[in-house]
Formats: structure tokens, C-alpha cells, sequence
């Protein structure tokens, strides 16, 4: 959930690392710090809140040197302020930032205390800077101080670390929790997330599973969980920096929400012959694995988990495949009975979401076979666990509340559905229909977008608004889900989604004058189920708001609002109307006056459980 930074160079590094940090602010933001090792001193700065309060202390009081490492933090063990805030220092001799949870921390912090160490947070991380410097009163190398403190730690860390006895050197590992390298000429850094290093470098290591690097500006080692020297690859990205600039947008959400005709055009692009999927979208030996499935088991979380019921419904109607969804989190705790054939499809924007993480491993140890990752992060864990994989190429996203990774992830699954659906009762037909369809996607995106005006004076509606319901049916369901989470994620405003039907089994007790239901509402074979459900909230007095396919007759009344969306296919309709949900969230949230893209106890990658 932090953001991490760190840099050895022959330059001034603190620059770099707070350019870095507002690259990964997304990834936390209750505080910030930053910590360089200088004349054999470490000089240390932390501010509560966002990094430009870090700046502003610095601005005030400067500091520099050629090594260093930086922070912004998602709290989890202690609450946002400045003691809690990352670096921690032990002695005034070793300095750690940390993403990442350890879970034996109750028992290191004891055991600490009574070899003299004082505690002055509330983070389980300053556990882990004592044990370094308790290491290195019995041996001064840095490397090995953390090769034999992690040794002693339960759960999940991103480490990097710095000692002012060692000026020429960096110490990082990983295990659970992604870490990166940027290799420069004669200076090398570590980060969370490629983006934060993208202004000096597009060469970059990513680190294994209990990899540990000792970084020097004129050396790079790295060793494995078993102590052992091991060359990584470097690969060359092909982002550039400005890819993570906001450019004419106000906030990271909008600029996202506009790509999304862009970003599915990527998504697709190449994946076809001749209108025709290419089985090996999904990896080599995809055609072997898709042949011998009988049985579909989705895992995910938040916004990924409502695409994977999206996904069920259609592997379900058009490929009569069997198909599970478990919410990922649950999924390892609960004592699933995996069918044999079962193909595990994991999906996530970071790769790095730790429950869903989690859940692919316990399949494993079930004995699942074969494993697929939808993902739009080149060489995170759930990549790499995986047997097959498929890139949505949705570009960085920044917002944290996701908007084109969502599209992108429907696209990349109903992909799934003609890959799969071939092999059951999909007819090459159907299959046909469904590719053209996919390719309409941007050019109809396009043309939502042109609503944007129009939602946002719908809006203007929610400025005293605490509530709002939404409803839809089939597939339009997790979508409504979708469009609550947006809305209560950004705005602050209590939503929730129900299937339509299940209206006056409950919800139907909360409709009155103050409470907004949105309802989605394509031209489809539910249709008239789904009238009759406005028809129950119009009733009771309810502002009822429909998102409607523009060749329906409808008139708008005093308490109905009717957005009218391009006509389009019904295996699509899901993707196209997501969209206006977005803005409305978007739109409503800018009213409320929150922060759009870092709204408060939320942070972008869940890498922790």
C-alpha cells in the first residue's frame, strides 16, 4: 500500500526521490519522509500528510546527499502523523522505509525492549530497524545486518535500507511486496512501481520473491532467498515519464476516463487474425491448457471482482461454461472444493493485490492446474505465478478509483468467453458477432463521452445528497455495483447496488424524496422486468435517474431523469455503460469538493492483507 524510493548516485539524490514519491502518492498518502546518509550522519525529514507538505519542510530547510530513501505511507499499524511516518531510524545509525505487514511484530517489539531498544512509533516497521542495527553491533556489513534480521520476520515486506557507516551502499529486498531497480550509468534506485523512476531511467531489474540487492554506484548484487548470487534480467519499458502526467485533465481520473477508447484499442490490438482471436493472446501453450478445461474459478477484489461477474454471466450465457466467482479474500478461508478441469482466473490492475495473491497460492496447494491472470503489470507476482496471462495494456492509472483498468478488464474477459466458449457450445457465429462487437468499443466510448456535459448538470442533484441506491439486472448488476463503489469511493456518498428484482424484498423501505436510485437500463430481453421496478420506485415519490438506450420511448416526468446512451449490442452494453457512471462519480465528487484521485482511507495497490 506505501510507496518506496531509494537512490545511490553521484549526484544529489533528493530530488529524484520527491519526484518519485509524488509518482507513487497514489500508493499512500497520510504522510511522507525522506531520510539521506551525509558526512556519516543521517539526515532525516517526515511531514503528516501529503508529500508537497514533505516538500515545504525542505524547501525550508534543505537537505541532499548521493544516497538516500524516501516514503509516502498508507497507514495501517499506527495512525497517520509524524511519528508514525516513514523513514524509521534506529540510533541515529540505520534508516528503513517498508511496505508491507509484519505479523510477528507484538513478539520482536518484546524482545527488543528488553535488549534496551525504545520504541518511539506505534508501525510495526520500526521492529525491523532495530533487529538491523542489533545485527550490525555484531557484524558491520549492512548486507548481512538484513540478510539475518529478515531472516527473523513473519508477513510481507519491501525493504530499503541505509547505514551512515556505509555511505556507498543501499541494501533492498522483497517478499510479498513488489520492489523494483532502476539501473542508470553509475547510479542505481529502487522503487515500488517503475512510474516513480521513469524520469531517470527506463531500464529496470524487477525483483523475485526473497530477493535481497546490495546497491553500489558502481556494483549491483543480488541474492536469492537462499543466499545465493543470481543475475535478474533488465528490462526496458516503454513508458515514457510524461505517461503519468495529469497533461489538460484537472484530475488523474478524468485524463483515465477519456483514454479508455485508447486504452481498449491497445487491449485488443494484435490479438486477432482475420477477425478471428488468437488462442496465443493468453501465452503459448494456451490452446493445450484451453482444451482440456471444464470449469472456470474467478478470484478477485473491489472493482476487479465486479468484472469477474460480469464475466460469469457471459461464460455462463454465450460459452455454457460452469463458472465460480469468489470474492478473493474469502476465498482461502472458506474450504473450496475445486472441481478437476478448473481453470483459476485471477484478476487484478497492480498484479501485487495481496489476497488476491494469496488465493492463486492456496488454489495451487489444492492442485489446481491452470492458472490465468488478466493484469495490466508486466512482471508482478500474479504474472509470474501464473501459467498463462493476459495484458490489458490499460497504460499507468493513477486515480484510485479505477476507471479504464475496469473497461480494459471486461474487454480482456469477454476475450476469455470466445477463447473458452469455442471449445463448448459457443457457435463460430456467435463468436464472429461478439469479435466485431468488441471492435466497436472505442468508437461508441467516444460517443459517450460526448454525455459528459449532460452528467455533469445531472450532478449538480447529488450536492446535498447522502444516499443513493442503484439498480440493474443481468449483467447491468455488477455494473450498478460498480457505479455505488465509484460513487461512494470519490464523493463520501453512502451508495449501494441491488439486483432490480430484489427491490421489494428490502431496499424499497428507504425510498423517499431524498434518495437517488440510478438505474441501468440497455434494451434488452429484461427490460420490461426492469420498468416495473422504476415503475415501484416512481410510486413512493423516489428520484429515480435512468441510464437508457436511446432508441427506447421515454418520457421524463418530475421525479424521472432519462440520460439516453449510443444504441449498442447487448454483449457489450456492460463496458459502454460503465462509462457514464464514471463521470457521474466524477462529476459529483468534484461538486463535493473531495480529493478525486486520493480520496481519504484508500490507497491505489492493496498489497497487503
Amino acid at each position: 500500500m506505501c510507496g518506496i524510493v531509494g537512490g545511490i548516485a553521484q549526484r544529489d539524490v533528493v530530488p529524484i526521490l520527491m519526484e518519485g514519491l509524488r509518482r507513487l502518492e497514489y500508493r499512500g498518502y497520510d504522510s511522507a519522509g525522506l531520510a539521506v546518509v551525509n558526512d556519516q550522519k543521517i539526515f532525516r525529514k517526515r511531514a503528516l500528510g501529503k508529500v508537497s507538505a514533505l516538500q515545504a519542510l525542505i524547501d525550508q530547510d534543505p537537505i541532499g546527499g548521493a544516497l538516500g530513501i524516501a516514503h509516502t505511507r498508507w497507514a495501517t499499524h499506527g495512525k497517520p502523523s509524524t511519528d508514525n511516518a516513514h523513514p524509521h531510524v534506529s540510533n541515529d545509525s540505520v534508516a528503513v522505509v517498508h511496505n508491507g505487514i509484519i505479523e510477528n511484530h507484538d513478539q520482536l517489539r518484546t524482545s527488543l525492549k528488553e535488549n534496551g531498544y525504545r520504541f518511539t512509533s506505534e508501525t510495526d516497521t520500526e521492529v525491523i530497524v532495530h533487529k538491523i542495527h542489533d545485527q550490525l553491533e555484531k557484524n558491520p556489513n549492512l548486507l548481512t545486518a538484513v540478510q539475518k534480521a529478515v531472516s527473523s520476520l513473519d508477513g510481507a515486506y519491501a525493504l530499503g535500507v541505509v547505514n551512515k557507516d556505509q555511505p556507498d551502499t543501499l541494501v533492498a529486498c522483497r517478499k510479498g511486496s513488489p520492489l523494483v531497480i532502476g539501473v542508470g550509468i553509475g547510479e542505481y534506485f529502487i522503487a515500488s512501481d517503475i512510474a516513480a523512476l521513469l524520469p531517470v531511467t527506463q531500464r529496470f531489474i524487477f525483483l523475485e520473491e526473497g530477493d535481497i540487492a546490495e546497491l553500489k554506484t558502481d556494483s549491483l548484487v543480488i541474492y536469492d532467498s537462499n543466499q545465493n548470487v543470481v543475475d535478474r534480467p533488465i528490462k526496458e519499458s516503454q513508458l515514457r515519464a510524461d505517461a503519468v502526467e495529469k497533461g489538460q485533465y484537472r484530475h488523474y481520473m478524468l485524463k483515465e476516463i477519456y483514454e479508455q477508447p485508447w486504452a481498449i484499442t491497445q487491449t485488443l490490438e494484435g490479438r486477432f487474425v482475420d477477425n478471428r482471436l488468437q488462442d496465443n493472446a493468453f501465452g503459448h501453450n494456451a490452446a493445450e491448457v484451453f482444451d482440456n478445461i471444464k470449469a472456470v474459478q474467478i478470484l478477485a477484489c473491489g472493482t476487479s471482482y465486479h468484472a469477474g461477474m460480469v464475466a460469469k454471466y457471459w461464460l455462463e450465457k454465450y460459452a455454457r461454461v460452469p463458472c465460480n466467482i469468489d470474492v478473493a479474500s474469502e476465498f482461502r478461508y472458506r474450504r473450496p472444493v475445486i472441481a478437476e478441469g478448473t481453470l483459476v482466473v485471477t484478476i487484478s490492475q497492480s498484479g501485487e493485490t495481496a489476497d488476491t495473491l494469496a488465493a492463486l497460492l492456496e488454489a495451487k496447494k489444492m492442485g489446481v492446474k491452470y492458472a490465468l491472470t488478466i493484469c495490466n503489470a508486466p512482471e508482478s507476482s500474479l504474472v509470474r505465478e501464473s501459467d498463462l496471462v493476459l495484458m490489458t495494456r490499460a497504460g499507468p492509472e493513477i486515480g484510485v478509483a479505477s476507471t479504464k483498468a475496469f473497461t480494459t478488464q471486461l474487454v480482456s474477459l469477454l476475450m476469455l468467453v470466445i477463447a473458452v466458449g469455442r471449445r463448448f457450445e459457443l457457435s463460430e457465429e456467435i463468436e464472429r458477432q461478439i469479435s466485431s462487437e468488441l471492435f466497436t468499443l472505442p468508437g461508441n466510448l467516444e460517443k459517450v463521452l460526448k454525455l459528459d456535459e449532460q452528467i455533469q448538470r445531472l450532478s449538480e442533484q447529488f450536492a446535498e445528497k447522502h444516499n443513493a441506491l442503484f439498480l440493474g439486472r443481468g449483467t447491468q448488476y455488477p455494473i450498478a455495483m460498480e457505479g455505488a463503489l465509484k460513487l461512494k469511493e470519490i464523493s463520501y456518498i453512502h451508495a449501494e447496488a441491488y439486483p432490480a428484482g430484489e427491490l421489494k424484498h428490502g431496499p424499497l423501505a428507504l425510498i423517499d424524496a431524498e434518495m437517488p436510485v440510478i438505474t441501468v437500463a440497455p434494451n434488452n430481453t429484461l427490460l420490461e422486468k426492469l420498468k416495473s421496478n422504476m415503475q415501484e420506485v416512481s410510486a413512493r415519490g423516489g428520484q429515480l435517474i435512468v441510464f437508457m438506450d436511446e432508441s427506447l420511448e421515454a418520457d421524463e416526468a418530475e421525479n424521472l431523469q432519462i440520460i439516453k446512451v449510443p444504441k449498442v449490442a447487448n454483449v457489450i452494453s456492460p463496458i459502454v455503460y460503465t462509462v457514464p457512471l464514471q463521470l457521474l462519480s466524477y462529476h459529483v465528487a468534484v461538486l463535493k469538493g473531495t480529493d478525486v484521485d486520493q480520496p481519504r482511507n484508500l490507497a491505489k495497490s492493496v498489497t497487503v492483507e
